[in-house]
């Protein structure tokens, strides 16, 4: 019996093939749609920097319902190969904490990325730098973007290597204010910055 891909029938916003590893399609979030898949990965222990280990499934909804409903800030599926392959969620600086922490540029964006757990076959060579391509070539070029921002936790090493293995290069270490809003909050963080302009990915990720 073969399985239906996922989201088979979802326009996506960027779709790449990319050599030795597959085909990887950018889809919108759907937060109803994609409930239980996205539930299942943001609340193992696994994705605790992603801030929703606790979460109940309504809590989730709830979240990438209001995600969705901002101009600013954007939620995406990644599928490879039709299955779910891992988050991607961008969002303008100048609208986002990090303003705060250092000197916005017209032309960037920034990029959070969760990458999907292993199956039960375990390690994946090449996986998380393989939908790493695939983000920012849809950042840089889909979005017509001149640098990516990102900000992850300073504790997350696996995450920051990936993106520094990946031609990102180190920014400063900065706090990210407290966000305390009846919609949304967010605790304080001390993140590592990286960038990655388009020029840097033009001769790394892009060729890949």
């Amino acid at each position: 019996m073969t399985t239906e891909p996922y989201a088979a029938t979802r326009e996506a916003v960027h779709e790449q093939r990319i050599d030795g590893f597959g085909t990887v399609r950018v889809l919108p979030l759907d937060p109803h749609a994609d409930l239980a898949v996205v539930h299942a990965w943001v609340t193992e222990e696994r994705a605790a920097f992603w801030g929703m280990t606790g979460f109940t499934a309504e809590q989730v909804l709830e979240t990438y319902v209001h995600l969705d409903s901002l101009d600013t800030h954007h939620a995406f599926l990644a599928v490879k190969d039709g299955e779910p392959a891992g988050l991607l969620q961008t969002y303008e600086p100048a609208a986002d904490r990090v303003a705060e922490c250092y000197d916005v540029e017209p032309g960037d964006i920034g990029m959070h990325v969760l990458i999907a757990p292993a199956g039960p076959d375990g390690g994946r060579a090449g996986f998380s730098d393989g939908l790493l391509a695939a983000f920012t070539s849809y950042a840089l070029t889909g979005l017509d973007r001149t640098r990516i921002v990102i900000d992850p936790d300073e504790r997350n090493e696996k995450a920051i290597g990936r993106f520094l293995r990946n031609g990102f290069e180190p920014g400063p270490l900065v706090v990210l204010p407290e966000i305390d809003l009846p919609e949304v909050h967010l605790p304080e963080k001390r993140a590592r910055l990286a960038f990655l302009t388009k020029e840097a990915a033009s001769g790394a990720v892009l060729a890949q």
